[in-house]
């Protein structure tokens, strides 16, 4: 008699970490939770089902920190920029505990209106490193059961972004 469970030694249909997306009809997807430095490179990625809340997945990206990042000073803090869904006592939590003067806009608070802009902007950064990380086909549609293997993958794709970034700050004509 067949049934839907997994045995032991076989994986769900569609691997680990997915789960049904909130925005999408519910069909499976993942959700990547992606830190980035100012300019726009990834400086840690973790991945979960598409049905986690951000704030579950701030601690986790914050804690996945490749490269070491140097002491914070009074003189010389590192900020960190979240939008309105980090707005709770999780986000603030997760914000102090790695010691970065938090820039969170708070839920119900218009933006300032400001006539010209005397900062560079902050929040599309994110975004933009997104676009690049689905240009890699292997991550636009997620194949992968196993989810070592995607968020290696992505990692990949991270370190790519990385190798291009170089290759296009030296003047290099082609890599």
């Amino acid at each position: 008699m067949a049934s839907g469970r997994c045995r032991d030694a076989q994986s769900p249909v569609w691997g680990g970490a997915i789960g049904p997306n909130p925005t999408d009809r519910a069909k499976n997807g993942t959700k990547h939770s992606i830190l980035t430095e100012g300019d726009g490179g990834p400086l840690s990625v973790v991945i979960a089902p598409a049905n986690v809340h951000d704030t579950k997945l701030l601690e986790a990206t914050l804690e996945a920190i490749i490269v070491e990042r140097p002491e914070p000073t009074p003189a010389e803090p590192q900020h960190l920029c979240l939008d309105k869904a980090y707005d709770n006592p999780t986000g603030h939590d997760a914000v102090a505990k790695h010691q970065y003067t938090p820039h969170i806009r708070a839920i119900g608070e218009e933006p300032p209106k400001r006539p010209k802009r005397k900062y560079p902007a902050r929040r599309w950064v994110v975004e933009r490193t997104l676009a690049w990380l689905s240009k890699c086909r292997a991550l636009l549609v997620r194949y992968d059961k196993n989810p070592e293997n995607y968020r290696g993958l992505l990692q990949f794709a991270c370190a790519l972004i990385w190798y291009r970034r170089l290759v296009r700050k030296s003047g290099a004509t082609h890599f």
